[in-house]
C-alpha cells in the first residue's frame, strides 16, 4: 500500500530513502521511496515507529499511523548549514534564540550591519557530545504554517542555552555561523530601540521576507493557497506558478489561502562571508530583500543620518510609536503590509503632520492579517489573466482596482501617491527630470530634460534607479501630487518620482522604484536628492 511520500525542506520528492517500519519491537518491512517520493511498504494499517535514512540528510525517527486514505509526509533536511533567531525581531536588551542546523561543530559571531560591518562579539563554539548533536529535525507535514520550531527537541539544558539580548544600539544585525566543514551562512536579526532615539524611523520589510521564503516548500509564489497531496518532481511541470497563465497562483479567495509562519530560515536573506555594503547584490530575491535593505541603511550612516530600525510587526503591533518620529522610511520593496499599519500611518501623515519617505517599489500591494506573533495570512486574489496588476471587482465589474491592497484596504497610492503596474517591470534604467525648479533638485545642477540616477548596485535588473518593479501617478493620487521625474524604463514603464503634502503639515516623497536604495551608495544624484529630502523634513 502506499503509505507516504518522502520529501526535502522545498518539497522535493526525495528517491531511494531508506524507510524501516517497525511495530512492538519488530521490523516489519524495510523499503525505499520511488522517484516520485512514494512509499509503499506491505504492510498493514496502524501505528509504526519509522526510521528514514538517506546520504546527505539528517535522518529521522518518527512514530506515525499509516492509513491508506491519508498518506504520511516525511520531510527530511538537507545536511547544510542554516539558522535564523526567535524571534526575529526584538527590542535592545530582549532575548532571541538562535537556532542553527549543522553537520558539525559551527562558530557563531554577531555583527552589525551598515557602512560598516561591525563585528559586535563573538559568541563562541557550539558542539555536543554526541555525534552530528548540532542538526535540527524538522516536522513532517506542512510546516510552512506551523513553524520548523527548532531547538525543541534535544535541546532542554538549563545551563547550555542559546539566547543573546539585543545590544543597545538599534539596526540589523546578521549571526554569522561557520562550521568545520569549511561552510557559512548569516541570517538576519532586527533589534529595535529600547526607547525612540533618533528622529527618523526605517521599516524593514519582514512581511515581504516571510512572504517571499518558500522554505518548507511554500511561499506567497510557490504553492501560495497549500502543499500541494504530492512532492514536486520537476518544478516547470509540477507548480501551479508554471503551469498556468497570468497570477493563476492567486486566483483563489482570500480565506483560501494558508498562513505563511515566521518561524523558518530565511535563506534568501543570506549574504556571502566577505560581503560589504558598496559591493554589487548577487542572486535573484537578495536585492529586494534584507541585503538590499542593508544598502539604505549603509548609506544612511555614510551621511551621517542616525536612525532606528523596526519591524513590520513592531508598526502593527504599536512598538515603533510614529509620534516620537519625524520621518518614516520604507525602503525596497514593503509589498505587504497589514490594514492597522496603513491606517496608523496613514492617519499620522494626514493627520498629524508625519512626514513619509518612500525609497522603494511595489509597495502596500498586498494586503498581510497576523493570525498571531508568528504566523500571517497573505490576501493575495488577483483575477488577472494577462499579468496586469490591478483588476475588476468581481461583483461590480463598473470597479477597478488598482491591486490587491486596493479590493481589500484602500489604494496604496492614496497614502504612497503612487501605485505600481506591469509597465517597466524587470527592466531598469534612469529618471529624467520632469521639475527641476522644485526644492527637491536644488543645489543638484539638474534641469527640465536631464537624466540622473545610471549606477546602481543591482546585479538582477541593472541599468539604473528606476527599475526592478516601478510604482506611477494613478487617480488614487492625492489632488497634491506633484510629478518630479519619471524613469526610462520600456512601455512608459519609469517610475514616477511624487511629492505631496497634507493640511496638517504632513509630506510624502516617493521614488516607486525597487532599484533606488541599491544606486544610493553609487549614484550622485540619487544620494544628493535623497539626503535633500531628509534635510528638508528635518527642519
Amino acid at each position: 500500500m502506499l503509505c507516504g511520500y518522502v520529501s526535502d525542506e522545498r518539497y522535493m520528492a526525495l528517491c531511494d530513502a531508506v524507510v524501516e517500519f517497525t511495530t512492538n519491537g519488530r521490523t516489519v518491512a524495510v523499503v525505499r521511496s520511488a522517484p516520485s517520493g512514494a512509499v509503499y511498504a506491505d504492510i498493514a494499517p496502524g501505528a509504526y515507529q519509522v526510521v528514514l535514512h538517506k546520504p546527505g540528510y539528517s535522518a529521522k525517527r518518527v512514530n506515525i499511523t499509516v492509513s491508506a486514505e491519508h498518506p504520511y509526509h516525511f520531510r527530511m533536511l538537507s545536511d547544510r548549514l542554516l539558522g535564523y533567531m526567535w524571534p526575529k525581531w526584538v527590542r535592545s536588551s530582549e532575548r532571541s534564540e538562535f537556532r542553527v542546523h549543522s553537520t558539525t561543530p559551527y562558530r557563531l559571531s554577531l555583527w552589525r550591519y551598515g557602512w560598516e560591518k561591525v563585528l559586535i562579539r563573538p559568541l563562541g563554539w557550539f558542539d555536543e557530545h554526541g555525534p552530528r548533536a548540532v542538526m535540527q529535525v524538522t516536522p513532517d507535514g506542512d510546516y510552512t504554517q506551523t513553524g520548523v520550531r527548532w531547538n525543541s527537541q534535544g535541546y532542554g539544558s538549563l545551563h547550555h542555552t542559546q539566547f543573546v539580548a539585543g545590544p543597545e544600539q538599534s539596526g540589523l544585525y546578521y549571526l554569522h555561523a561557520e562550521n568545520e566543514a569549511g561552510d557559512f551562512f548569516a541570517f538576519p536579526w532586527v533589534v529595535a530601540p529600547a526607547k525612540p532615539t533618533h528622529p527618523i524611523a526605517v521599516l524593514a520589510s519582514t512581511n515581504t521576507w516571510n512572504a517571499y521564503n518558500n522554505f518548507g516548500g511554500r511561499s506567497n509564489y510557490i504553492n501560495a493557497l497549500c502543499l500541494p497531496t504530492t512532492p514536486t518532481v520537476n518544478a516547470r511541470l509540477d507548480l501551479p506558478r508554471y503551469a498556468g497563465s497570468g497570477f493563476s497562483e492567486w486566483h483563489a479567495p482570500n480565506d483560501a489561502y494558508a498562513p505563511l509562519s515566521f518561524d523558518r530560515p530565511e535563506v534568501e536573506n543570506t549574504v556571502p562571508r566577505h560581503a560589504r555594503v558598496l559591493d554589487p547584490v548577487p542572486g535573484r530575491l537578495a536585492s529586494s530583500l534584507a541585503p538590499a535593505e542593508w544598502r539604505l541603511l549603509g548609506w544612511l550612516e555614510r551621511e551621517g543620518f542616525a536612525y532606528d530600525l523596526y519591524a513590520d510587526a513592531q508598526l502593527h503591533d504599536g512598538t515603533l510609536d510614529l509620534d516620537a518620529y519625524t520621518i518614516l522610511i520604507l525602503s525596497v520593496h514593503p509589498e505587504y503590509w497589514s490594514r492597522t499599519m496603513f491606517e496608523r500611518v496613514k492617519e499620522w501623515v494626514d493627520q498629524r503632520g508625519g512626514k513619509l519617505m518612500y525609497l522603494g517599489g511595489n509597495g502596500l500591494n498586498c494586503e498581510v492579517e497576523f493570525l498571531d506573533n508568528m504566523t500571517m495570512r497573505c490576501k493575495t486574489q488577483l483575477l488577472s489573466s494577462d499579468g496586469s496588476l490591478g483588476m475588476r471587482d468581481p461583483q461590480n465589474p463598473d470597479v477597478y482596482f488598482e491591486s490587491r491592497f486596493h479590493a481589500t484596504v484602500a489604494p496604496e497610492a492614496s497614502l504612497l501617491g503612487v501605485v505600481t503596474t506591469e509597465t517597466g517591470i524587470m527592466t531598469a534604467a534612469p529618471y529624467r527630470v520632469a521639475h527641476a525648479d522644485h526644492w527637491v533638485f536644488e543645489g543638484t545642477g539638474l534641469q527640465n530634460g536631464d537624466c540622473f540616477g545610471a549606477e546602481s548596485l543591482h546585479e538582477r535588473c541593472p541599468g539604473g534607479a528606476s527599475g526592478h518593479e516601478t510604482d506611477k501617478m494613478s487617480p488614487s493620487s492625492p489632488e497634491s501630487t506633484v510629478l518630479l521625474a519619471k524613469g526610462l524604463n520600456p512601455d512608459d514603464g519609469g517610475a514616477e518620482m511624487v511629492y505631496y503634502t497634507t493640511r496638517s503639515g504632513g509630506a510624502v516623497f516617493s521614488v516607486g522604484s525597487i532599484t533606488w536604495p541599491l544606486a544610493l551608495l553609487v549614484d550622485l544624484h540619487v544620494s544628493r536628492i535623497t539626503s535633500h529630502v531628509i534635510y528638508r523634513f528635518l527642519i
